[in-house]
Order: structure tokens, then C-alpha cells, then sequence
């Protein structure tokens, strides 16, 4: 796969897990539970997005466009951790790119409210889509994320994601990630 370069830049990086053997145990935090979407959750998740990316233009009709129109969409893909009273502060989603092949899991949209940053629950709710798409019998997962986003690069390296280089102006950018993690790159 290529993507087109933007103002000397591609749009976002992407990281591959090529295989969901050995998927690592993940407790959730005390309090928290793990739920798939129902009916009415679409507020719920333009505001874990966009309070997570920092971007006012997730809103319910985003969620409409965004998740619900996308040919992957059923409930049982999106996944929400709920905080101990209930509402949900985290969600990602089991989607598919016919682009990554057909053996291969898009792990998507992947947010956590700030006032829960620090429990891990980034890396619960993204296990939750790996473990889905490892039931439907898929052998690996991407994902997109960007530069900035370091303590999610984190988390998707922990959980056994690498860079995949899309495009000749990777290298460079994620040697910069990898220096700003304190971790040698690879």
C-alpha cells in the first residue's frame, strides 16, 4: 500500500501486527467494564473521539457518516469501556480495509477520555478488537495513527504492532518518534 504525500508528508503512519497469535492478558481496571455498542451510543463515542483527538468536528452526525456508513459497521465491532458510573470513556473499533488484504483487521478509531488517560484502558479496548478479529479467524491487524500520538504508539507497540513504511518520508519520521520515546527504532 502507498499513500499519497501531502505538503511533504503523508497523512498518517501505519503500524501492522502481523499475527494475533499470542495476544497478551490485559485486566480491566477495578470499577471499569467492557461493552459492545447499543443502540444510542453515538454520543457517547463523538465525545471519548473527540475529547481524545482534540477535534470538535466529532459530533453524533460524524458517528452516522463515519461508522455507521462504513460497509464493517455492526454493533458487536465497536467496543466502549465504561467508567465505574458508567458511561463510557474509551472505544475502538474491529473494522476492515479491503486495502490491507483479506486477512487483516483495520483496528480503528481508537480514544480514551483524558480524565482516564493512565489506566491502560487504550490498550483494553484495542485488545478487545484484536481478540474479535482473531474469533472471525483474521491473522493480523493495522492501523493508522500520527506522529504526535505518542503515548498511543506506545500502546500499540506493547501490544505487539511495528511501523509498516508506506511512504519514503516514513524512516526519517518515525527514527524522530522512536528518539522521542526514548526507544531505539526498528
Amino acid at each position: 500500500m502507498t499513500t499519497q504525500p501531502v505538503q511533504g508528508f503523508t497523512l498518517q503512519l501505519c503500524m501492522q501486527r502481523q499475527t494475533l497469535e499470542g495476544l497478551p492478558d490485559m485486566a480491566v481496571p477495578p470499577g471499569y467494564t467492557i461493552r459492545t455498542s447499543q443502540d444510542g451510543d453515538g454520543p457517547h463515542w463523538a465525545r471519548i473521539i473527540r475529547e481524545s483527538f482534540n477535534d470538535v468536528s466529532f459530533d453524533e452526525a460524524r458517528f452516522e457518516h463515519d461508522m455507521k456508513g462504513h460497509p464493517a459497521y455492526h454493533r458487536d465491532r465497536i467496543f466502549f469501556v465504561c467508567a465505574p458510573d458508567g458511561l463510557p470513556c474509551a472505544t475502538a473499533s474491529a473494522y476492515r480495509q479491503e486495502s490491507y488484504g483479506p486477512d487483516m483487521g483495520y483496528l480503528h478509531y481508537v480514544g480514551v477520555c483524558p480524565p482516564h488517560f493512565g489506566k491502560r484502558l487504550g490498550a483494553v479496548v484495542s485488545l478487545m478488537v484484536l481478540r474479535k478479529f482473531k474469533s472471525e479467524g483474521l491473522k493480523g491487524a493495522v492501523l493508522q495513527t500520527d506522529d504526535f500520538r505518542l503515548a498511543a504508539i506506545r500502546t500499540y507497540l506493547k501490544l505487539g504492532f511495528a511501523p509498516m513504511m508506506v511512504h519514503e518520508n516514513q524512516p526519517v519520521r518515525w527514527a524522530a518518534i522512536f528518539a522521542k520515546l526514548g526507544m531505539a527504532g526498528s
